[in-house]
């Protein structure tokens, strides 16, 4: 039904969320951004077109009754703009237990109708069509105005949820939080102001106001609406899609310390004067140390069991930490060690992280962090290991992809972690910033001489535990045409059945 959405009109985030098609979708969003506005678009569309092609009748839930009044005008403004034959704004009064509700209208010509309804969840009941629930989070009896919704969808109806933030503990964004981890089926869209602006939101204000956009203008705009906004957290909830009390520690030190099981963290340091040898040196000293440390650990590990790893890269100031991660039969994310790498060369970094994953039983992946001097190591991987390797550019929206999930298995109990002081220093420094869960970018430790290493390879190989790979295994491939050869270096691998 998009196809007549005119582009002059609609901004990309209006599009993009008219386009999506899920039947359970959710808007965190900036006040102001124009989304319900699109959204009667959609309603329109939806209405006016014939059964055969998904019409369908089109409920609207808001908080107040202006709110409902507002939606059915942009209806009627969007019935006009599409040529839809559709009747004028018509009130209605529905008999409702022991109240009259007033219902607002409209009426097309293929037999269905969008209404805007009160908030009173039996309004919806014995009703059969989409369903927007606008400014969802300032609902006061939510929970049960959904659930009547949701009903709806057992013949195929849509259900959309749209708001700004109304605290963490509130049932919308505890939606939020539970489908990014993966335990509901929304598809969910993230709207600040600045995304808005990203995209146009300023400049078709100064369009419609007929006043000439410039972005010095627009930027005393934005200051002034944070500025003028009672305080920084409301502003940050109002504009940002930080439900209040939502920053801090991301995860509690007693959640860590309940994941936390007697494993070994192994840690190895460059001195000055290991880091000055001919690298042949330090890689005979570094050889010698994976075979005493790591090789007992890794002979250890369950060959049923299929294995991936993160790693997060550090070379003088942060800390190397490869982490791999067992899959268990039973599903359990478990992590047998860690190994912590300081001031390391490159070339050993890489020597010790191909000693263990050559050794991961049944390997099916790993994600590296590929940012600034980490790309070297990270495409050494996927070399080596081929596509079900990823290197990985950390990102505000890598971070709310991959953070839920990682916290879910927290709280599921579905992930073990070493006992460790600074491991659990390093998972306490994820903080909620700006809405995304994610290291900021003070240093941590009792020294202040990490930043938050093991949380980031523990929540990279989590995140590889995740993707749907396939087992990597390694074929010996002879060198020269010499099939007696057993040179360790020259190393094939297939994965599934076809070989490469």
């Amino acid at each position: 039904m998009t196809a007549a959405l005119p582009d002059s009109v609609l901004l990309p985030y209006q599009k993009a969320w008219i386009e999506d098609d899920a039947d359970l979708k959710i808007a965190e969003k900036s006040r102001r951004t124009g989304l319900t506005w699109g959204e009667a678009a959609d309603a329109v569309l939806s209405a006016s077109s014939a059964r055969t092609v998904g019409g369908t009748n089109h409920f609207y839930v808001g908080s107040n009754k202006d709110m409902a009044i507002e939606f059915i005008d942009a209806c009627a403004m969007w019935a006009k703009a599409f040529d839809r034959a559709a009747s004028s704004i018509q009130q209605e009064v529905l008999h409702d237990e022991d109240k009259d509700i007033l219902t607002f209208n409209i009426h097309f010509a293929s037999g269905f109708k969008i209404q805007a309804l009160s908030s009173r969840p039996s309004n919806l009941r014995g009703r059969q069509g989409n369903v927007t629930i606008d400014e969802a989070a300032h609902h006061e009896q939510l929970a049960e105005v959904l659930k009547a919704a949701l009903a709806l969808t057992m013949w195929g109806a849509k259900v959309r949820l749209i708001s700004t933030h109304n605290g963490v503990d509130n049932l919308f964004n505890e939606l939020i939080e539970d489908s990014r981890a993966g335990k509901k089926r929304y598809s969910v869209h993230r709207l600040t102001l600045d995304d808005a602006c990203d995209q146009g939101l300023y400049q078709r204000i100064c369009q419609v106001r007929g006043i000439e956009w410039s972005q010095k203008a627009e930027d005393e705009w934005k200051d002034n609406l944070l500025a003028d906004t009672a305080t920084r957290e409301d502003a940050l909830e109002e504009y940002y899609c930080v439900p209040k009390s939502g920053g801090g520690a991301y995860l509690s030190r007693a959640l860590i310390e309940a994941r936390m099981v007697e494993v070994p963290v192994l840690r190895f340091e460059g001195s000055a004067e290991f880091n000055a040898v001919p690298e042949h040196y330090r890689a005979l000293e570094t050889e010698e140390w994976c075979r005493r440390e790591l090789l007992p650990l890794l002979e250890q590990l369950d060959p049923r069991d299929e294995h991936v790893f993160g790693e997060d890269f550090g070379r003088s100031g942060d800390l190397t930490v490869i982490a791999p991660m067992a899959i268990t039969a039973q599903l359990r994310r478990r992590t047998p060690f860690t190994v912590e790498l300081r001031n390391v060369p490159f070339k050993q970094q890489e020597q010790v992280l191909f000693f263990i994953a050559d050794r991961l039983p049944r390997l099916r992946g790993g994600k590296l962090d590929a940012r600034g001097n980490g790309q070297y190591l990270a495409e050494q991987a996927v070399e080596r290991y081929g596509s079900s390797v990823e290197a990985v550019m950390l990102s505000q929206s890598w971070y709310l992809e991959n953070m839920p999930p990682f916290k879910a298995a927290f709280e599921d109990d579905t992930i073990s972690i070493p006992r460790d002081r600074d491991t659990g220093d390093d998972l306490r420094a994820l903080e909620v910033i700006k809405g995304v869960p994610k290291l900021p970018d003070a240093k941590n430790g009792a020294k202040g001489n990490r930043h938050g290493d093991a949380a980031i390879a523990l929540v990279l190989a989590h995140a590889a535990s995740l993707d749907d790979a396939t087992e990597i295994d390694f074929i010996p491939v002879p060198k020269g045409g010499n099939q007696d050869t057993d040179d360790a270096d020259d190393i094939g691998f297939a994965i599934g059945d076809g070989a490469w």
